[in-house]
């Protein structure tokens, strides 16, 4: 029985090479050409949707959160023991930067010089005033690579002032009156800022530009002249973010982990990047991800709808030949089996074709150049594990399609096909 299995397989490999090397080339390659746009369709469709929002998820880690953030609990003003919490990060050799923030809502207003009617509204922006040290957050985020006008601040400078982009009327126009922005603020500018009962004058340093609102819609100074602002008791910090040293086997889950068993637990919300992303984003990459399958299932019926057109035309015109080939012995499901191996090959050769355009030009060019979205820099999400149940998912349904039709012609009367009844 098996050498008798291994014979219509043979037998079927040597009819479904030699059709197909005697089949018309362009014909071949329109097939083939269908069969790669189905692949692509499948995988990058849904990889681009998904990747809308995995960009700003990857954005909002290297520019805020880094691989773990601690936030202020709640209900607290701020992370206690947020010394012991730093040092016990900075003792831990997995861990490449720490940057603690200082931050309280405040109040910017532009006009406050050039206003002599007090009666007229103020040019004002409410927002967190967060302090920073200037050595640590850019080793952390790179934040100064993301300053459009002005510079970056310098640790050796008081009066400074660092601006969101999203809190300038001109960069934020386009959301409409989502938060309240500020006229006609440019770097040297003089600003007013005041927190609580503390008012402090600053000088307009640069204006940072990001698709983390967390960054955009904040204004940021030196730890040292937020404190002098600022009438805190204490020092503890608002957020404690993290990275992680590239190749450590230390994942942000065990390191949240080793924070709470260290007893640090109640002390603040340590988050891991994941966690921190809010759930709504989560929805809507799922949301994504269901669109792209479903236009990617459209285009797997056109796909296989296309096979059965090509295998039954072409067992169609050639019923005598196949009439004659059982009517000399060979068996039906060598037959079958031969239309199904073409049906494999078209399939197999344009998902071949496709992954080497995903993983070859598509993948690169969006990491060099992501879709520029209001709200993030997509990019094209295309996991190996996943492209591969794609492309098995596309050889499945391609082979029904292709033994349907063979086994449909294949069944009929051999006398009949010979005859052409």
């Amino acid at each position: 029985m098996v050498k008798s299995s291994g014979q219509t397989l043979a037998v079927a490999w040597f009819l479904a090479k030699r059709q197909i090397m005697r089949s018309n080339r362009y014909t071949t390659a329109l097939i083939v050409f269908i069969m790669t746009l189905t692949f692509l369709n499948l995988v990058v469709v849904s990889g681009i949707l998904i990747g809308l929002i995995e960009g700003g998820n990857v954005a909002n880690r290297n520019q805020y959160t880094g691989d773990l953030i601690v936030k202020t609990i709640a209900g607290k003003q701020a992370i206690e023991h947020s010394y012991d919490i730093s040092a016990t990060l900075v003792a831990m050799p997995e861990v490449e930067y720490i940057s603690a923030r200082y931050f309280e809502n405040g109040q910017i207003e532009a006009n406050y010089k050039t206003r002599r009617d007090f009666s007229a509204i103020a040019d004002t922006a409410g927002t967190q005033i967060t302090g920073i040290d200037i050595n640590d957050e850019e080793a952390l985020s790179h934040i100064s690579k993301y300053v459009v006008e002005g510079n970056f601040l310098n640790e050796n400078e008081s009066g400074k002032i660092l601006i969101g982009s999203n809190l300038l009327h001109r960069f934020s126009a386009a959301f409409g009156d989502a938060f309240a922005s500020m006229e006609g603020v440019y770097p040297g500018d003089e600003v007013k800022v005041t927190i609580g009962s503390s008012t402090k004058s600053f000088i307009v340093q640069g204006i940072v530009k990001t698709k983390v609102n967390e960054v955009s819609l904040r204004a940021f100074v030196t730890k040292s002249d937020f404190l002098r602002l600022v009438d805190r008791p204490g020092l503890n910090a608002n957020e404690i973010a993290v990275t992680l040293k590239s190749g450590t086997t230390l994942t942000a889950d065990e390191l949240k982990a080793r924070l709470v068993s260290a007893g640090f637990g109640n002390d603040g919300n340590i988050q891991t990047a994941t966690e921190a992303i809010p759930e709504f984003l989560n929805q809507i990459k799922l949301a994504f991800g269901l669109l792209g399958n479903v236009i990617g299932f459209i285009g797997i019926i056109v796909a296989s709808i296309t096979i059965f057109i090509v295998i039954f035309i072409n067992a169609v015109t050639r019923r005598k030949y196949i009439g004659i080939m059982k009517g000399i012995g060979i068996s039906a499901k060598a037959i079958e089996y031969s239309y199904v191996l073409q049906s494999i090959f078209y399939a197999c050769l344009g998902g071949i074709v496709g992954m080497m355009i995903i993983y070859g030009l598509l993948v690169p060019t969006f990491v060099a150049h992501p879709l520029d979205f209001p709200f993030s820099d997509g990019i094209l999400v295309a996991p190996f594990g996943g492209t591969m149940f794609k492309f098995g998912l596309l050889m499945l349904v391609t082979l029904i399609a292709g033994y349907i039709p063979a086994r449909m012609i294949v069944k009929k009367n051999t006398l009949d096909s010979i005859l052409g009844r």
